[in-house]
């Protein structure tokens, strides 16, 4: 038998002046060799972690029962119903090496699970982390070995915490253990990222005034991949181009609200949303499309630093500032308003979830062939404590992993175990990480009965 249908190649990019878009997973991208008998591209795998800063209520998250199914949400998960199915929530995860205990620690260690060295300097020590050691091996087949993201633009120097310098609160992302990784906050820069071609300052400035959208200068190439392409890819295809162009829209409208907003600098563009809750939208859309479009498998994102000041009126109908709020000093009422911060971010985590699980991907979904790690570094922000982490696993279906589970350990696991296993299962081959005394089998083993 002699096949003659040619495969559309993985790395298919639409280019016009000053833009480049990548395509999702197609059908068209079969190899040839294999077209009659596939019926959807061979999907890559994804990691993909979110910080939780200043630990939680733990009374308000930690799930009830004690059987290993994931049963009533408790307050502070309750918004992670509609993909529960999907969600692993994992109890008495612990890191050793933050301690002393401290919020620089806290971040630090949350995906190194290294101890940091103690310094106001520049002499800062940490080590790799394990969202880098997957981009040193699956990401080094994509456009961006991976995307550090963060919804603070204050890069404060210094002294932070303790006599721990600032840089381990401002990066999560280490590339090695002197190499921290600047995470972008600003919305128009990663699209610029994610879909610019480059040149220079002033050539992107030209393009920029010229064009009302980045799809408007690739108008012909989509023309043209439509008419090669079957039904149901087409449809893909407009469904994603759609979706690229109301990120955009957003942006641009993000933008245009801002007073006296000149021509946007695109190495350092005003305009940021208002509203927390767009912003945060926005980012996790922002790393939607970077995982469809495959121009990273690797994203880590930053909800808040450690000590941030910020309020989430009104989406929380909390007016307190969330670091002094974390030092309730065991007050019920201070607590219940922390938990209500937490129930915020953790639903824009679920936000997240939902829109990875509405994205198609080969013969799955985003969120099949993703895992996804949200937390924090601290336990109890209000001893700064590393034990009993607020922590919980998501996706991955296609890796084997079982979701709408809760795990309880009796003695506490280094969360360093977590992240090898996750690593392992992405295809990042590793004997050890950090701390880590072993792999966490059970999240990919049915329950025992």
């Amino acid at each position: 038998m002699i096949i003659t249908k040619k495969a559309l190649p993985r790395r298919t990019f639409l280019r016009g002046m000053g833009a480049t878009l990548a395509l999702p997973l197609l059908d068209a991208m079969i190899p040839a060799a294999t077209a009659a008998t596939k019926t959807a591209a061979t999907p890559v795998r994804r990691l993909g972690y979110v910080f939780m800063p200043m630990g939680c209520d733990q009374s308000r998250w930690t799930p009830g029962g004690t059987d290993g199914l994931l049963g009533e949400l408790s307050p502070i998960l309750s918004s992670l119903a509609p993909v529960k199915e999907h969600v692993t929530v994992m109890t008495n995860l612990e890191l050793r090496n933050a301690y002393p205990g401290s919020h620089a620690t806290s971040n630090a260690a949350f995906l190194s699970a290294a101890k940091a060295k103690h310094t106001e300097s520049s002499d800062y020590y940490l080590g790799t982390t394990a969202d880098q050691l997957a981009a040193q091996q699956i990401g080094r087949e994509s456009q961006l070995p991976s995307l550090e993201l963060s919804m603070d633009m204050l890069q404060t120097t210094g002294q932070c915490d303790n006599g721990y310098a600032c840089v381990y609160q401002n990066n999560l992302s280490w590339a090695s253990p002197t190499t921290p990784l600047p995470s972008e906050a600003h919305p128009r820069i990663v699209f610029e990222r994610l879909f610019g071609e480059g040149g220079s300052l002033a050539e992107r400035r030209a393009a920029l005034r010229k064009r009302a959208s980045l799809l408007d200068w690739i108008t012909e190439d989509i023309a043209s991949l439509r008419r090669e392409l079957g039904e149901a890819d087409r449809r893909r295809v407009s469904e994603y181009l759609d979706t690229v162009r109301e990120v955009e829209r957003r942006i641009q409208q993000a933008e245009a609200n801002t007073v006296g907003n000149p021509l946007p600098d695109l190495d350092r563009p005003l305009g940021v949303p208002a509203s927390y809750i767009d912003h945060a939208k926005l980012m996790f859309d922002l790393q939607v499309l970077a995982m469809q479009g495959d121009i990273t498998r690797v994203c880590s994102f930053q909800l808040a630093r450690e000590t941030s000041n910020r309020t989430y009126f009104p989406e929380t109908g909390v007016a307190d500032p969330h670091h002094p709020l974390s030092h309730h000093g065991n007050d019920p009422e201070k607590v219940a308003r922390m938990s209500k911060i937490n129930a915020f971010h953790v639903s824009l985590f679920a936000y997240y979830l939902e829109r990875l699980k509405a994205t198609p991907d080969g013969n799955g979904t985003l969120l099949d062939h993703s895992l996804l790690l949200y937390g924090s570094g601290i336990g109890n922000p209000n001893v700064h404590d590393h034990t009993n982490l607020p922590v919980l696993v998501a996706g991955g279906s296609a890796m084997g992993m079982k979701g709408g589970r809760h795990l309880r350990y009796r003695e506490p696991v280094p969360l360093a175990n977590l992240h090898l296993t996750l690593l392992d299962k992405a295809g990042v081959k590793i004997d050890s990480f950090a701390d880590s005394n072993g792999k966490i089998t059970e999240l990919f083993s049915p329950l025992s009965v």
